[in-house]
């Protein structure tokens, strides 16, 4: 599927970049009559001062935070893929992400640590990064998350080995049902070496903890 264009106009807004467009603008009709139906269902005035143009944010928002539905990791990683006779491990630590848990549409948000040891090639260090957030702005559950980072790592690189390790705050925990705010949620998946060899997977745990 191709990129929607509107993702790149999306990411370039700023937070109050649609405060002073006309109020008949229209984004998206289908998404802005189902947020303005949300409003009136709890209670709200969709048409006072601070709600006019909700329905037209909430559709722009919604489409940057999961445009990963219309991204492709192996393009972003076959793109930027260069021969190198390199035998020890690449790690990107604490890559930041966002993302929407499925269950209640709320967010969650946390680092990502990726390792790969290469197989006669590496891939531009900016595209890791890249390749968690085409997963991460879906919506998603965390433990899903990983495992989609480490799969793709590992099958366009061709890597002998991927880990991932993921730390990440749930609203959905935080703000309801047990409200706890400081709690957080690791998990992690591991691929080829990182999975067969305790010393590779160790020294890879040893990095994230310096």
């Amino acid at each position: 599927m191709a990129p929607d264009p509107n993702v790149a106009k999306i990411a370039n807004e700023g937070h109050y970049a649609d405060s002073f467009d006309a109020d008949e603008e229209v984004y998206d009709e289908s998404k802005e009559r189902l947020v303005r139906g949300m409003l009136q269902a709890i209670g709200e005035d969709p048409d006072r001062e601070g709600l006019r143009r909700t329905p037209l944010r909430v559709a722009k928002a919604m489409d940057f935070l999961t445009s990963g539905y219309e991204l492709s990791a192996e393009e972003i990683i076959k793109k930027a893929v260069f021969e190198e006779d390199v035998k020890e491990m690449v790690i990107v630590r604490d890559i930041e992400f966002y993302s929407m848990c499925e269950h209640h549409m709320l967010p969650f948000f946390g680092h990502a640590h990726v390792g790969y040891l290469p197989n006669g090639k590496v891939v531009g260090l900016s595209k890791v990064a890249r390749v968690v957030d085409v997963f991460a702005r879906r919506l998603q559950v965390q433990e899903r998350l990983t495992n989609q980072v480490a799969d793709a790592m590992m099958e366009y690189l061709n890597a002998h080995g991927v880990a991932v390790v993921m730390e990440a705050s749930h609203t959905c925990m935080m703000m309801r049902g047990v409200q706890k705010q400081n709690s957080t949620t690791v998990s992690s998946a591991m691929r080829g070496t990182f999975q067969d060899d305790p010393r590779t997977r160790a020294e890879f745990m040893g990095f994230l903890q310096q």
